[in-house]
């Protein structure tokens, strides 16, 4: 047994009997699994978190047709690289292209897959951790199947522990005890291999102090301390990829353009989507600035643009001078106040009639329902305004929406209330 081979190689499965926490997928009556034993899988997208067993599923797949198998990653790879395995694979009928983080890939290289995909040169199989409705081309998507991969639940988790300290061969000839696993369950996140990697990390820093022949017990304070010395086992797809972003979003909120250039900084160093931070802040620009400076969200949508048709290096330039302009920009939630009211109060009131003089009158009978009747249009009144109401009858005068304390919605305020005179409390 290689020593070097981290615990989660070791014991990745090799049958699709043996994949932990996807029985919807490995189970006899699944169509995975039906499609295997006729003989015949479709290209497909394996879409789920980080850990879940996506690489591991395309090596089954490919180790049970004995086929010709070509990995590639969206990170690394291009067309150049892309044209060359198809070329070769013309020559292996069969063929299997796995490509890692296929999201990442632009329109022009997914555009690359489509003719070898649609020949039959290769059965593709791609995996993301991204929906594929949005980052995989419609053209693409159609020809393949798309399979979900689900988080590992602790059920799953403690399967792995329990499968790691019985059959692997390092860890079977020690007395390794695991009291605890709560910290492992968390640190983890649902993530298979990150689960692996600490449990090996903390059974290896036990052995390094404990005398030869004593149990190794493994507790949550034990865990946490060998995590927070081992910091590099949390990678940009698992729970320091959700810290950075939060802190990122918290300085930005907070008005911080340091703060929110120092976790930008963080993100591009390791990696990270240009488009996960650039979707983020068009989101934020929403949420946390709305009508305080509407700019912010024009600006957030053309950095949104601008990144999908530049990559690293130079997207770090639009990237930074967003962050910077939202970070320094007014803030107000409103809006997004406003919505979660009207939400509620929906999931509350439920569906209200709407009033007849806002009805749509197209036919005789209508009209004669009094559809449409005694509604006033607003251009015939002075500054294009009549007041009326406008919202049912049991929800009349409620106010959904609060203008902020700032410039804009300051402004907003004020004209809201010459026209609607101190009612919901303008």
């Amino acid at each position: 047994m290689n020593h070097s081979i981290p615990l989660a190689e070791r014991l990745r499965p090799q049958t699709l009997n043996n994949l932990v926490g996807q029985e919807h997928l490995s189970s006899e009556h699944s169509v995975l699994q039906k499609a295997i034993s006729k003989g015949k899988v479709p290209s497909m997208i394996l879409w789920g978190p980080p850990g879940v067993g996506k690489t591991t599923l395309a090596n089954i797949i490919a180790t049970t047709f004995d086929s010709a198998y070509y990995q590639l990653s969206a990170i690394s790879s291009g067309v150049k690289e892309l044209r060359e395995v198809i070329e070769e694979a013309k020559a292996k009928p069969g063929a299997i292209l796995f490509i890692d983080e296929i999201h990442r890939f632009n329109k022009g290289q997914q555009d690359a897959l489509l003719g070898a995909v649609e020949k039959g040169i290769i059965t593709l199989i791609g995996a993301t951790t991204e929906n594929p409705s949005f980052e995989v081309n419609s053209a693409l998507l159609s020809r393949c199947q798309v399979f979900i991969l689900k988080a590992l639940d602790e059920k799953a988790l403690l399967q792995l522990i329990n499968q790691a300290i019985e059959k692997d061969e390092l860890f079977k000839g020690q007395n390794i005890q695991i009291k605890e696993t709560e910290a492992l369950f968390q640190l983890s996140g649902g993530d298979g291999r990150k689960l692996l990697n600490l449990l090996e990390l903390s059974v290896e820093a036990l052995i390094d102090i404990e005398k030869s022949g004593s149990p190794l017990v493994l507790t949550n304070e034990w865990v946490m301390e060998v995590a927070q010395t081992n910091i590099a086992l949390y990678d940009k797809n698992g729970e320091q990829h959700y810290d950075i972003i939060s802190a990122f979003i918290k300085s930005m909120r907070g008005s911080d353009p340091n703060g929110a250039v120092y976790w930008l900084s963080r993100m591009i160093a390791g990696g990270e989507d240009v488009k996960f931070i650039a979707r983020r802040m068009l989101i934020f620009s929403s949420e946390d600035i709305g009508n305080a400076n509407p700019n912010a969200f024009l600006l957030a949508n053309a950095c949104f643009d601008a990144v999908t048709k530049i990559g690293y290096p130079e997207s770090r330039i639009i990237l930074s001078q967003c962050a910077i302009y939202l970070a320094s920009s007014p803030k107000s939630n409103a809006s997004y106040e406003a919505i979660s009211n009207g939400l509620a109060l929906v999931d509350k009131t439920g569906n209200l009639p709407v009033p007849l003089h806002l009805r749509n009158a197209p036919t005789k009978l209508m009209k004669d329902l009094s559809y449409g009747k005694n509604y006033q249009y607003s251009h015939k009144g002075e500054n294009n305004f009549i007041e009326q109401e406008y919202l049912p009858d049991t929800i009349a005068n409620t106010a959904l929406y609060q203008p902020q304390q700032n410039t804009r919605e300051q402004e907003i305020r004020k004209f809201l209330q010459e026209r609607w005179k101190g009612k919901y409390g303008y």
